[in-house]
């Protein structure tokens, strides 16, 4: 099997019900639902205008070489489908884009859920006015290789958190959140109880309502602080 060079076709992917389950809760809700351990680096930002509260898809991983884009060519061609979330591993490379406006209009196109690539993208313009998600890390007017080599739907890492293929892809205007596929539908009990107090506590803030119940300051008081009843001085 050539290792660095493979395209593996097939996904396991979380039954569509349970994905829908996800669209409308911000990614911050579901990342406090697993002990906030599976949101992207906030280096990696939304870089396009798409309507809605959040978008989700299933992930369909590339593992590219630092500034190169053959695979994403391959994969649009051949392989992505109505509702994939392109994760791109780029290497981190920070100075060659691997998609312009062209490739993000044809995914849009294919009726994808986004793209999120652990670099830059190209002609900011017009991507920050498209009704499609774009999440990178910034822009460059370099453009890519289209050499390889790479992998297709492997384990990637992406923002500092590992991806597997098939796994459930949230973003909203905060960033990314990525969910376990076999966790999927634990989570996103917990993510619907964690909006639900959310919801709850924001009701509250806006009422003047969420201090004074004395929470903190026995917060303050189990974890040994002391509270000092004057100023510092030096």
């Amino acid at each position: 099997m050539a290792m660095g060079k493979r395209v593996f076709t097939q996904r396991k992917l979380v039954d569509p019900d349970i994905l829908k389950g996800f669209v409308g809760l911000p990614a911050s809700n579901i990342g406090d639902s697993f002990e906030r351990i599976g949101c992207m680096d906030p280096r990696i930002k939304l870089m396009s205008a798409p309507q809605g509260v959040s978008f989700v898809g299933s992930a369909l991983t590339i593992k590219s070489r630092g500034g190169d884009n053959l695979l994403i060519h391959y994969v649009l061609e051949n392989i992505a489908k109505e509702g994939d979330f392109l994760i791109v591993s780029n290497e981190g490379c920070p100075t060659r884009s691997v998609i312009g406006q062209n490739m993000a209009c044809s995914m849009q196109s294919l009726k994808l859920a986004g793209i999120v690539i652990d670099g830059p993208i190209r002609d900011l313009d017009a991507i920050r006015e498209m009704d499609f998600p774009v999440y990178a890390t910034g822009a460059c007017p370099g453009g890519p290789f289209k050499d390889g080599p790479g992998e297709v739907n492997v384990p990637v890492a992406c923002g500092n958190i590992t991806v597997n293929p098939g796994d459930v892809i949230v973003g909203d205007q905060d960033g990314i959140c990525v969910i376990p596929r076999q966790e999927a539908t634990v989570i996103l009990e917990e993510a619907k109880k964690k909006f639900e107090i959310d919801q709850a506590s924001l009701a509250k803030a806006k009422a003047g309502n969420s201090y004074g119940q004395g929470k903190w300051a026995a917060a303050l008081e189990k974890k040994d602080f002391e509270i000092i009843d004057g100023c510092y001085t030096f």
